[in-house]
């Protein structure tokens, strides 16, 4: 079972660092462009580029705190009906019946990726907790860290949490 966790988990996190991170510097160079084009076609040397960066630096930092919330949305539909080591994570069509909803939507993933994801904001509230009691320091890195750790955790509860979800050999 420890595997199974370990795989899920490690392609979970993969999904969503690369998902938030890629459509962050997406946004992020979409913004400088228009700024730049709205600045009339400024002629391109060492200042222009070091302001460019500037401005890509400063909107990356925002647009990734606001794509990891949808990359966190978006790799749940992911953690189900692949087989790691063995074993899938199944979502039920109700916690009564024993029938499991094959093609999953964004739509049946509502109910679960609340009940998730407080279980991910209580857990990663934890270990920041342990993190100021410890070390009292605190970056926007060491959250991502953090939510990261989290993650492996809630799919270790949420099969305890989430009653329409189950573990099933593969």
């Amino acid at each position: 079972m420890k595997k199974f966790y370990l795989q899920l988990w490690f392609f979970w996190a993969l999904r969503v660092v690369l998902c938030s991170v890629i459509s962050a510097a997406i946004l992020s160079i979409l913004i400088t462009v228009v700024l730049y084009i709205k600045q009339g076609f400024v002629s391109l040397d060492q200042e222009v580029f070091q302001a460019l960066y500037s401005i890509f630096s400063f909107w990356f930092m925002i647009t990734l705190n606001i794509t990891v919330l949808f990359a966190l949305f978006r790799s749940v539909k992911y953690i189900f009906n692949r087989c790691h080591n063995g074993y899938s994570f199944k979502l039920l069509t109700c916690p009564k019946e024993k029938t499991y909803i094959e093609v999953i939507g964004y739509g049946d993933l509502v109910k679960f990726w609340r009940k998730w994801f407080m279980l991910l904001i209580w857990l990663s509230a934890v270990f920041m907790i342990i993190d100021f009691v410890f070390f009292a320091y605190y970056n926007i890195y060491l959250l991502y860290g953090v939510i990261l750790v989290s993650g492996y955790f809630s799919f270790i509860f949420i099969g305890a949490r989430c009653k329409q979800v189950r573990i099933v050999k593969c």
